[in-house]
């Protein structure tokens, strides 16, 4: 409430020029990036900070559904001398939820652990780089993926393989033909699917620094409560993740893996998958006097993530760092935060006049999306799972891609591509654009048709402007672009060079 009272006093006070009816797509405020930093406490710990989760049917390679889970967010190519790397004391998880009942049936396991070549050099590389293993890599990491499997109550847990971790993408001297030094990481596993884990270019696109400026849309500046002239501070959206790295562990699996029957994609009975990642540390963590640090105790989940930008919106400030400790089988206990969303509120204070008013209370329309899942009013099966609330990225195997890797509607269902969020998630789903237009109920003509929805246009244009990524993805595993070149950098004002990848 917080929010919505403070725009409501400066709206009061006169602060707010008045918004002409007339004002399309009036600046909606939104969260920061998909899951970057969402909570006082995860911030402190990058490591462990799960930043967005992609899931989607390949295209291409339509027999697999492609997970990607990534972590720590906003790295910057150029950070070294210690360039960022997986935490040796983090469990990394990518859970599967295949029966409905929100408790994962399979989960995917990762740990790592970091090897120092050279202990008498503070060089993280100390000459050109060809592999992951190369003896120039100084600082490498390697890791094991487990395979967990539940079934009547009892987990199973084995070992699928091992991999090693890519260097960053530090410069042309360091690491001269990096695409080939990154490709070799990926390695195939003992249940038949593919893992890639390292540094990837983020896929995650928004205005960063519009959206934090008390909500402001920069396309939409003269509509804003505080408008400002475009003419001087712009009217087109700046991708405020461009150029940034992260974290990623991608994998690639066959369907009949995944599925409760066993089946593949044409013949499951039960297609649709919940999907969460997170990440977990031992409860207790001690600093030694000799400079390291041992931790011991029970795992303990510190960060998750499902569906993108419900814990930046939905969940308040004091319960976000709790949120993340929950599992998702108890998100009854958040609904509340669902159906009377504090967005809305902040939206009607601030664009009653170039809005169509949105509904503070009884949001069953957000509920059934994010925390149950849908079915088409036909009775077509779509993302339902069930009653039991629970904040699951889910995904339809037995829906085909629509286009290939990049090229899928931005929109996905709100402009009636079924393959596309809020069944999974893909690389090129706008979901900051989908989930403003969902709190402001500018679901669009294909959903107002489909379910019998009010048309509360213009609600259905509101948006950052920041439609796409700022490098195309790649159309062959694990997708998300190369890691930015350090050497490349334009992050604080450098010019590109030739050298990048």
């Amino acid at each position: 409430m917080r929010s919505a009272r403070f725009f409501g006093r400066a709206v009061a006070a006169g602060l707010a020029m008045a918004l002409t009816a007339g004002a399309l797509g009036a600046a909606t405020p939104a969260a920061r990036a998909s899951s970057h930093r969402e909570a006082p406490l995860i911030s402190r710990d990058p490591q462990a900070d799960n930043t967005d989760l992609y899931a989607f049917r390949t295209p291409g390679a339509e027999h697999t559904v492609t997970i990607v889970a990534n972590y720590i967010p906003l790295v910057e190519p150029n950070g070294g001398p210690n360039f960022t790397s997986f935490g040796d004391d983090v469990r990394y998880e990518i859970h599967i939820d295949n029966d409905g009942d929100a408790d994962p049936n399979i989960t995917y396991r990762l740990t790592f652990k970091t090897h120092i070549q050279n202990p008498d050099t503070f060089l993280y590389i100390t000459g050109p780089v060809t592999s992951p293993t190369d003896p120039n890599f100084n600082l490498q990491q390697s890791y094991k993926v487990e395979r967990i499997e539940r079934s009547h109550g009892r987990y199973r847990s084995r070992t699928i393989g091992y991999g090693n971790v890519p260097p960053a993408n530090v410069g042309p001297r360091s690491t001269p033909n990096y695409p080939a030094i990154a490709a070799q990481a990926i390695t195939p596993l003992a249940d038949g699917s593919t893992i890639f884990a390292g540094p990837r270019d983020d896929a995650f696109f928004v205005d960063l620094g519009a959206i934090f400026d008390l909500g402001g849309l920069r396309p939409f500046n003269q509509a804003h409560a505080i408008p400002l002239d475009p003419a001087q501070f712009g009217g087109a959206g700046i991708d405020g993740v461009s150029g940034y790295d992260t974290h990623t562990i991608t994998i690639q699996v066959p369907i009949e893996q995944l599925t409760s029957d066993g089946q593949g994609a044409d013949s499951t009975s039960a297609p649709v998958l919940g999907i969460y990642a997170s990440a977990s540390r031992q409860a207790t963590r001690v600093l030694r006097s000799n400079g390291r640090v041992r931790s011991h105790g029970p795992w303990v989940q510190v960060s998750r993530l499902g569906n993108p930008l419900v814990n930046e919106v939905i969940i308040p400030l004091g319960l976000k760092d709790y949120w993340n400790a929950q599992e998702p089988r108890k998100d009854r206990q958040f609904q509340q935060y669902y159906e009377s969303p504090e967005l809305a509120r902040i939206i009607n204070a601030l664009y009653g006049g170039a809005l169509q008013p949105v509904d503070e209370t009884g949001r069953t329309d957000l509920s059934a999306i994010l925390l149950t899942g849908l079915d088409l009013p036909d009775g077509t099966k779509y993302t339902f799972t069930g009653s039991r609330p629970a904040d699951l990225l889910r995904l339809n195997v037995g829906i085909a891609p629509t286009a290939p890797i990049g090229a899928g509607d931005r929109l996905g269902v709100l402009n009636g591509d079924l393959a596309g969020f809020p069944n999974g998630r893909r690389l090129e789903d706008d979901v900051t654009d989908i989930e403003l237009r969902a709190v402001a109920q500018g679901y669009g003509p294909v959903l107002n048709s489909i379910f019998g929805l009010p048309d509360k246009s213009p609600n259905n244009l509101v948006g950052d402007g920041v439609d796409a990524n700022d490098v195309p993805f790649l159309t062959a595993f694990p997708y998300q672009a190369t890691a930015n070149a350090g050497y490349d950098s334009t992050l604080h004002g450098g010019q590109r060079t030739p050298f990048g990848p």
